[in-house]
């Protein structure tokens, strides 16, 4: 399971949600939160320019972002991050769990 940690000032992303390598759905899940994980995180920081301390552990399907001070802007990318992962567990119930804290 894909857990998924929401706060004001950022996110963290641990586990994956396959079952094995043949798991097609698990997979899927698991780009699809990767993707939208590093969305956020490159849009905050490359487009916004907010300052991120970013950590990934590819291994072990970790990604944690905090950011000190949020703008605005890096506000508005983290409701949407929540929306759409709030949606995608909606979709795959079994593969991801949302704990939030905004």
């Amino acid at each position: 399971m894909t857990k998924i940690r929401l706060s004001e000032n950022g996110f963290s992303v641990t586990g994956h949600c396959t079952a094995d390598n043949n798991d097609e759905t698990g997979r899927l899940v698991c780009a699809s939160v990767s993707s939208a994980a590093y969305l956020v995180a490159n849009t905050i920081t490359e487009v916004v320019k907010d300052k991120a301390d970013i950590t990934v552990l590819e291994k072990s399907g970790e990604m944690h972002l905090k950011v000190a001070s949020p703008s605005e802007a890096t506000k508005t990318v983290l409701k949407g991050f929540k929306i759409h992962i709030q949606q995608l567990s909606e979709q795959y119930p079994d593969c991801i769990k949302v704990i939030s804290e905004v």
